[in-house]
This record gives C-alpha cells, structure tokens and sequence, in this order.
C-alpha cells in the first residue's frame, strides 16, 4: 500500500487498514480464501460518544458475514470528515459508506468518489439529503417523523413546556430531531444548544435553563449521554421536570426500567444501521443490487420506555442496541 508523504490523515488511514484488515483475518483457516473487497464506513462520530460503538459492531458483523475488509475511520470535524472520503477515494476502496450530518461539507468528496466509481451509500444522517448527492442507498431513521412521534407522545402525556437539548448546532440530523417535535407538540418549546465535547458545560447550561424557566416540565435530549446529564441537571435545579431521550446506553435502559427521571429513548438501532451499510455495498459489489426502492431502508423510530426496557436490556448490556 502506498502512502503518500505529507498526508497525516492518509498515513493514519492507512495504518488503520491495515490494522483492522488484520484483525479480520484473526482466527481464519490458512486456506480460507482473502477478502476480494475493502469497504470505508467514515462517520462524524465525535471521541468517547458510545452510540458509535454500536454502529461500528455492526458494521463489523456485517464485514464478517460477507468477508469482506472492513475500514472505520470517523472524525467530528466535517471538513476532516470528507478529507478521510478522498483518502478513501486515493486508496481505491471498493465501497464507501458515509454519514451526512453536514451534507455542504462533504458533497465534493462524495463526487470525487462517484467520479472514481466507487458505490457509496449514506446512513444514520441524511435522510434528506443522500438521494439528491446521488447515494446508492441509505439506512437509518427519518429524524423529522421521528421528532414528530415525539411530540405527539409529548401531547399523550400532557407536557406543557418542552426543551429540546441539541449537542451540536447544524448538524442536519439533530435539527430534524428538534424541527420534528415543534411541528407536532402543542405546547411551548424551546431549543437549547449545548457543546457534546463538553459535558460539564451541557449540565451547567441546563440546569441555568431550568433555573430561568421552572416551568419547563419536559427535557428532551438528542443523545442517550445527554440524557443522563440531563435527569443529573434537573436535581441540581430543584425542577420537577422529566426526561425523554433519542438513542439509547445500557446505563439509560437501566434507568428507563427502574422508573427514574428518564421516561423513555428512542431507539433508531444503531447496529441495524452499521451492519446495512455494510451489506448494502456488499450486494452492489456481488450482485448490482440496489436496496430501497429510491427509498430509505428505515431502522427507526420505536420507544422504549418502563413497559419494554427488559426486553432490550440484555442487548443494550452486551453493546448492539
């Protein structure tokens, strides 16, 4: 393989291929024949964020299932995010898998590897926008329907002031999250922006913000870490308010079960998500299948509150929902 001189991301790119290339050959007979493709799943995963550990489990399961190598490489920062596209693109993948939480930002990338002829597919965000860049395919959760179910469930349960808690400002499938609840929810609501590489930060703005507003009877959080935080924040302020969240951890299914704070999450099945991305390309590069119809492949929204937690927790401890 060969790197170029100069590129940090490229050096780090390679490196990782040929890490987990390695890893996924751990443990195969000598004989077994070598994976014939390599797949780049690039995400906008921020550092220490678990929901992506469970993308990537599944991405990884699907790599193994299909035998195929598997590359995951992610970066918060959409500009470095699209950069690692076209380091993908220079060492000639045979599929690319991408998330579009900032769509302007990686829309050159996406071009140079459809220019190459690389299949590309988009998954968890962009559900708005992966069809007119010209993605194959996507798979994940419609973030407005799923931010309308939300605010219907808000309505059934008699919330009268809702906060939204969005981690990251313009990121396109957190805005539909929020933009979802305020078209269906019929009483006062609010958006808060907070910064998701600083929890601190997160739990003084909200608790600030129920302060400011004590009649705030609903948090709404857009992560299953902020969710925690936020049931956190709601003691510290001496509000009597409630949680509800997107996507789910094994420690908030705990507390979804045990009647806490935390009502409910959203569950968009992040290991549905990494495992389609996966086997979408995979049926491309074997069979020229394309999956969906020109439709998104949906993996959400369901909730689970109090009433089902049991059901998924087993799942949740062992790190796949």
């Amino acid at each position: 393989m060969q790197i170029h001189k100069g590129s940090g991301v490229t050096a780090k790119f390679a490196a990782a291929l040929a890490l987990v290339c390695g890893a996924v050959g751990l443990g195969m007979p000598a004989h077994a024949k070598a994976p014939e493709y390599t797949i780049a799943i690039i995400t906008h995963a921020a550092p220490g964020d678990t929901f992506w550990d469970i993308v990537r489990k599944g991405a990884e399961a699907a790599a193994k299932n299909d035998h195929v190598r598997l590359l995951y490489l992610a970066s918060p920062d959409a500009s470095k995010q699209a950069q690692l596209v076209v380091n993908a693109v220079q060492q000639h993948v045979s599929g690319i898998a991408l998330t579009l939480a900032h769509p302007d930002a990686m829309r050159a990338a996406v071009k140079q590897a459809q220019a190459a002829h690389i299949p590309v597919v988009g998954f968890n965000a962009g559900t708005g926008q992966w069809k007119s860049m010209g993605l194959l395919g996507y798979a994940g959760q419609d973030e407005m329907v799923a931010g309308e179910a939300v605010g219907d469930r808000l309505n059934d349960e008699g919330a009268k002031n809702v906060l939204c808690v969005n981690q990251e400002q313009g990121a396109v499938q957190l805005e539909a999250r929020c933009d979802g609840i305020k078209k269906t929810f019929h009483g006062k609501f609010a958006v808060l922006y907070v910064n998701e590489n600083n929890m601190a930060d997160v739990q003084s703005r909200i608790v600030a913000k129920l302060q400011q507003d004590p009649a705030i009877d609903y948090v709404v959080t857009l992560g299953a870490p902020y969710a925690v935080t936020a049931v956190r924040a709601i003691g510290m302020a001496g509000s009597k308010a409630v949680v509800g969240t997107f996507d789910m951890s094994p420690t908030a299914i705990r507390m979804i079960a045990k009647g806490t704070q935390l009502k409910w999450a959203i569950d968009q099945q992040p290991y549905v998500e990494g495992y389609e991305a996966v086997d979408m390309l995979w049926l491309n590069l074997t069979n020229g299948d394309t999956v969906g119809g020109g439709r998104p492949v949906l993996t959400g929204p369901s909730f689970v509150t109090q009433e089902n937690a049991a059901l998924v927790a087993k799942y949740a401890e062992r790190g796949t929902r």
